[in-house]
């Protein structure tokens, strides 16, 4: 189960996820809409929906399945790179930020521990 520091750090990460990603999804649905794409409706709805998990992820973290959560929306957001391709770089900065906030989170968790006990 993640420590105080962990879920901090992992919650902000996932929360301004959910909104880049929210942003991200709306130049998907205006762009498929101006080119005529019959599927940017479902850019909007899907990319919503990430969004949203973003932010449930960030609540469950008090338990392991926020962080299995998290690891998903890091998996999504790479996915969506096949229908806006600069989401590639929102992944990849947000899945080091994800990665970082755990490892030095649990770190940091371990230390105060430490210092407390």
């Amino acid at each position: 189960m993640p420590g105080k520091l962990t879920r901090r750090l992992g919650a902000t990460t996932l929360t301004a996820q959910a909104l880049v990603v929210f942003l991200g999804t709306l130049v998907a649905w205006r762009l498929g809409a101006t080119s005529g794409d019959p599927g940017s409706t479902a850019y909007l709805w899907v990319g919503g929906a990430l969004a949203l998990l973003c932010l449930v992820a960030a609540g469950a973290l008090r338990g392991r399945a926020g962080v299995a959560l998290g690891w998903l929306c890091q998996l999504l957001t790479l996915a969506s790179a096949l229908v806006l391709p600069a989401m590639v770089v929102v992944a990849v900065i947000f899945g080091l930020l994800w990665w970082l906030c755990l490892s030095q989170g649990r770190r940091m968790d371990a230390l105060t521990a430490e210092r407390e006990g």
